[in-house]
């Protein structure tokens, strides 16, 4: 007799495609695998980039957008979507309301609100940021913004931890999501400090700076590995939590491709692979 397939959880990322394979949806299909999630996608843009930059960007149909989320979950509903890189306020209105016609129970939905890219090219059009505020992140169960977002979304310069608490709060107030604030660009620290708030609850995450490692992709890598934890059947402030311990992994495990180091999301299952070889090998 046949052995019964094993089922997997799925995870859906909507956003934008990085040929340098660092960040974007590469970056949260990798990210899903690792977790034992079977990831699908819906891109939002093609991308001309590398490790140093951004060289081109193409913006998909507001309606293929739709197309494709439409096909994930006619026959592999997700139980848990990230959004990335949306480039524009048509794709973020499609994408919104794609989600408010959905029937309850709807999967939690996490928000990287990309914006910049590490190398400074612009991934969110300057119009679309009111799209963003209005139509997508009042759906959201987490909001995820790195230093520069938060302080773009609360019109605040943010210089420490205290900060950061006050800025989560606030993005909380304004929005009514959970909120992930992520210092890890905040100065003068000793420890890359996240702070998480719900309404109810503070976690205050923090990991020791791995140097000289880029932080392309690291963004995205978060917020695809918290996807990954709701949908393997985690509670939000769960997910969170063991999604810092993966990117603190993956960028502590870093490799090395050409003369570039790149996240390895791997790092976690390569380690036990290596320690159970050695006891059986």
């Amino acid at each position: 007799m046949p052995t019964r397939s094993k089922q997997l959880p799925i995870a859906l990322t909507i956003a934008g495609s990085d040929s340098g394979g660092g960040a974007g949806v590469q970056a949260d299909l990798k990210t899903f695998a690792a977790l034992d999630v079977h990831g699908t996608c819906a891109i939002t843009c093609l991308t001309a980039q590398n490790p140093r930059g951004v060289s081109a960007i193409q913006a998909a149909r507001p309606a293929l957008v739709r197309a494709q989320i439409q096909a994930v979950f006619t026959e592999l509903r997700p139980a848990a979507v990230k959004t990335g890189m949306l480039f524009n306020s048509a794709i973020i209105r499609e994408v919104a309301g794609f989600f408010r016609s959905l029937k309850v129970p709807k999967p939690p939905l996490i928000v990287d609100p990309v914006m910049v890219a590490t190398s400074g090219a612009r991934l969110l059009r300057p119009a679309a940021l009111r799209a963003m505020q209005v139509e997508l992140l009042p759906l959201a169960t987490l909001l995820t913004p790195n230093l520069d977002e938060a302080e773009i979304l609360i019109g605040t310069k943010l210089k420490s931890v205290g900060d950061l608490r006050a800025a989560a709060q606030a993005i909380h107030a304004d929005f009514g999501c959970a909120v992930l604030v992520k210092g890890g660009h905040l100065r003068g620290v000793r420890e890359a400090v996240d702070v998480f708030f719900d309404g109810e609850t503070e976690l205050l995450l923090s990991a020791p700076f791995v140097r000289g490692v880029s932080t392309h992709g690291t963004g995205c890598t978060y917020s695809a590995a918290i996807a990954a934890h709701l949908a393997l059947g985690h509670e939000l402030a769960s997910a969170v939590q063991l999604a810092k311990d993966f990117i603190t992994r993956a960028i502590g495990g870093s490799i090395r491709a050409r003369n570039h180091s790149v996240l390895n999301p791997f790092a976690e299952s390569q380690r036990r692979s290596s320690t159970r070889c050695g006891h059986q090998c």
